[in-house]
């Protein structure tokens, strides 16, 4: 089989970003993908996105998944999600390779026998036609006989913006459902302004969600700076289009109030900036887990130092 190339794209920046920043999105995408029935309760538990190869020759090869957790409810479920901007033929190998080490990452030998538990994986595309199927399948061959398992895909172009926020999917790839229109929208000043009537009513919509104590400042922030990085890159031969939803939207990447504070406490000093980021983002409902992750990043602090600030 060919060597697998792998090229990231902003789109799954964006996918990784919007699940390990606002973890609260993460419930509704898997009760959507997988069928479940999860309250929004239960704890969400992340496990680590770079992995490891072996290859021939003793050399490793380092691939890093979109988004790896665990939910913590009745029962413990791993799953493994990938964003895929395009169709592509090698997703399949790209996928098993992934569930692979991810089972062999927590895989535990006991009297001679390896356990590996492979995750529950699912894909997002954020395009797709009438060849797209609704699931993939893995099957392994082995001498004690056959495994198949599913892989469902997630059509991110098929769902209206009201199922959107009914079912508090990820917004900011809503304006996929567009993109075959950029080219009308960008001669015709009337279907443009149809297009930024929809995006003010987005806008209103996430301002009403905020004022109600559905989602944090911090997630409406997050949401529409993570819609306005996704319109940077699907409209980038559109200026207009650009432009007019940028009107909307508020064309300059968000400074969130996190990263303003954490400026500030940088400059009074590193014990203090630290202990300002994790107040404030406290006080924002962050999620814990994107706190720990925030500091370790911005302080370059260990895991365990972290926590101590938490």
């Amino acid at each position: 089989m060919s060597e697998v190339k792998l090229t990231n794209t902003p789109y799954e920046d964006v996918f990784r970003t919007l699940l390990n920043d606002c973890s609260s999105l993460i419930i509704p995408v898997i009760n959507e993908v997988f069928h479940e029935r999860y309250s929004g309760k239960e704890e969400v538990v992340f496990s680590a996105n770079e992995h490891f190869m072996n290859r021939q020759g003793g050399n490793e090869d380092e691939r890093i998944t979109d988004s790896n957790f665990k939910i913590v409810g009745t029962v413990t479920k791993k799953y493994h999600l990938e964003c895929q901007s395009n169709i592509d033929s090698s997703m399949l190998v790209r996928l098993f390779e992934y569930d692979t080490q991810i089972a062999l990452d927590e895989g535990e030998i006991k009297e001679n026998v390896l356990t590996v538990t492979f995750p529950h994986s699912a894909v997002l595309y954020l395009r797709c036609n009438e060849s797209t199927p609704d699931k993939m399948k893995i099957k392994m061959v082995t001498p004690g006989g056959e495994v198949t398992y599913d892989i469902p895909l997630m059509k991110s172009q098929q769902y209206t913006l009201d199922e959107i926020f009914e079912k508090r999917l990820l917004l900011p790839f809503y304006i996929f459902s567009h993109e075959k229109r950029f080219e009308e929208y960008e001669n015709d000043e009337t279907k443009l302004k149809l297009l930024q009537e929809e995006y003010e009513l987005i806008k209103n919509r996430l301002e009403e969600l905020m004022n109600q104590g559905e989602i944090s400042e911090y997630m409406k922030c997050t949401i529409s700076d993570m819609s306005n990085k996704v319109l940077e890159h699907i409209a980038v031969k559109y200026d207009s289009v650009k432009k007019g939803v940028q009107s909307v939207m508020g064309g300059k990447v968000l400074e969130y109030e996190a990263k303003t504070i954490l400026n500030k406490g940088r400059e009074e000093g590193r014990e203090e900036g630290i202990t300002i980021l994790v107040s404030t983002l406290k006080e924002m409902n962050v999620p814990i887990q994107t706190i720990l992750e925030k500091v370790q990043e911005k302080f370059n602090l260990s895991l365990e130092t972290a926590k101590k600030y938490i």
